[in-house]
């Protein structure tokens, strides 16, 4: 039987790498008076972290999901995330198409967890 962390250790840490992701991807589009070479330098050293925490993440919780499992999950949260980031960082409106569009990506994600049919 797996330790009990490796079923919610695999979330907080994807969830804690995402942040990390997404300001290393969408951050530098508050900056726009940087040249693009220092923006892209700036971006791996933040991802830098998060593959420290992704790949964790994804080695801990190989003990309890599935492979498929964990990446429904990192795009689940992939979305969440950027959704939160979108709206209070880069102040985007989050609009019905925007939930509609996602949640359709977790309703993909749900059946990846839900098993054969």
């Amino acid at each position: 039987m797996p330790p009990a962390y490796a079923f919610i250790a695999p979330v907080l840490l994807l969830v804690a790498s995402n942040v990390f992701m997404t300001f290393a991807w969408y951050g530098h589009l508050k900056v726009e008076h940087r040249a693009l070479w220092v923006i892209v330098l700036v971006s791996w050293g933040i991802a830098f972290f998060e593959y420290w925490l992704a790949v964790p993440a994804n080695r801990i919780g190989r003990a309890v999901y599935e492979p498929a499992e964990l990446k429904a999950m990192q795009e689940v949260i992939t979305l969440a995330v950027f959704a939160v980031f979108s709206v209070t960082y880069l102040g985007e409106r989050f609009t019905l198409n925007h939930g509609v569009g996602f949640a359709l990506i977790a309703l993909g994600a749900w059946f990846v967890f839900k098993g054969p049919l």
